[in-house]
């Protein structure tokens, strides 16, 4: 029934104007589209939209990912812009080598993770072909 549907991922924050400085400033992101209480971003391959919630997401998981080409620069890239990454034990630099992965997407990746201005998980991947 939803296998032709197209995928949007939802990110809540309590502070939309907050949130939105934050993914520009320190994800040089822009909102394509916006309305009352909520921002639409679109990248390469996939949307998100920040919405305005009183509901909190406890940041204990990765929420929303980005596929990036090399992970060194793009953690480079992030961090000369004020992102902190988290340290977890197996990271190395703030990035970790993580074996195994869907078969049409490689043998692995390598993965790292950061909150938002809200605390909302996010994470960035390269795939390990």
């Amino acid at each position: 029934m939803l296998s032709n549907a197209r995928i949007e991922a939802r990110v809540p924050t309590q502070d939309l104007a907050r949130a939105r400085r934050w993914y520009s400033e320190k994800l040089g992101l822009e909102p394509v589209e916006e309305r009352d209480g909520g921002l639409r971003y679109e990248g390469a391959e996939g949307v998100f939209c920040l919405f305005a919630s009183a509901g909190t997401s406890d940041g204990s998981f990765t929420q929303m990912g980005f596929y990036v080409d090399d992970i060194e620069v793009a953690v480079a890239g992030l961090r000369a812009r004020g992102v902190v990454f988290e340290e977890y034990e197996g990271t190395v630099g703030g990035i970790m080598d993580i074996e195994g992965n869907y078969p049409s997407k490689g043998r692995g990746e390598r993965g790292a993770w950061f909150r938002d201005s809200e605390g909302n998980m996010l994470g960035i991947a390269q795939v390990v072909r």
